[in-house]
């Protein structure tokens, strides 16, 4: 599974560029998760290829960063690998805003390690354990005697949302689980990649999309007497893998114009598709 993946000043310098493609119209605003920017670009490259005319401008930052865009009126869609909290949808209503949300695609959270890292498999459990700190060598784990470098993304990641609460908290709202400080927090999926690739001691999550051959994906079990499955588009699709999610838009009320017609676009058979070829998991 292997695609290119657009980073930092390429993405932003990208979407520059597509603003302009308009002719001077105002670009369509799309802004938010790390996991889904890569996805966007590619469903905003194919709409404006069908409508010359359209223009849109896609950057990343984290779910937390397009749903506050959303919030003050500088995005028209924001982009999100978590729904949105009730601080959030309080905090929108005060403002007026009225948040809707559409299912775009799915993904399955997938735990990447060196590839000269014996392990192959791992729990929920002993995933959690590793990240709260109660775990800190992977001889711990049947690897080697070298000491876990756990990483993760930062606070603004709906990734990092996503993972506190299904994996160090065990799905359990009351758990009192935290990420433990000596864990890094990466500033984005990317950074995760490159680290892993390098680092023979590192552990990291991305979304499947990001899954690249210098990294080793880890088959995930929920617990005793549970299969360990790989992630991919078949495992998602059917539930069998673990730690799935959906990837969401939050627009304003009721979609019009342009923003309607983009949203029609990606839920089409041409935008799932993209999804697809992205390597993530179209909704049907």
């Amino acid at each position: 599974m292997f695609k290119k993946i657009l980073i930092g000043a390429l993405i932003l310098g990208v979407s520059f560029s597509l603003v302009g493609c308009g002719g001077g119209k105002k670009a369509l605003q799309i802004k938010g998760s790390d996991t889904m920017v890569n996805l966007g670009q590619a469903w905003a490259e194919a709409y404006m290829k069908a409508n010359p005319k359209e223009a849109i401008a896609v950057t990343g930052g984290g779910s937390g960063v397009g749903i506050a865009a959303l919030l003050s009126g500088t995005t028209d869609i924001a982009e999100a690998s978590r729904n949105m909290e009730k601080k959030e949808i309080d905090l929108a209503k005060k403002k007026g805003i009225t948040p809707k949300e559409i299912h775009v695609a799915n993904d399955g959270i997938t735990l990447v390690v060196n590839p000269s890292n014996p392990i192959s498999k791992l729990t929920i459990k002993q995933l959690s354990d590793v990240y709260i700190g109660k775990i800190k060598n992977w001889k711990e784990l049947g690897g080697k005697d070298e000491k876990i470098v756990a990483l993760s993304r930062d606070r603004n990641s709906g990734t990092h949302v996503f993972f506190l609460e299904h994996v160090i908290k065990l799905g359990e709202k009351k758990n009192t689980n935290e990420f433990a400080p000596e864990v890094l927090m990466m500033p984005s999926s990317q950074a995760i990649i490159d680290e892993v690739s390098s680092n023979s001691s590192a552990i990291g999550y991305v979304g499947l999309g990001y899954l690249t051959k210098k990294e080793k994906a880890l088959a995930i079990s929920k617990g005793p007497g549970s299969p360990y499955v790989l992630p991919s588009v078949q495992t998602v699709t059917s539930k069998q893998y673990p730690i799935a999610r959906s990837l969401l838009f939050y627009v304003n009320g009721e979609p019009t114009d342009e923003v309607k017609s983009f949203i029609a676009f990606v839920l089409s058979d041409e935008g799932q598709k993209i999804v697809l070829k992205m390597d993530f998991v179209p909704i049907r």
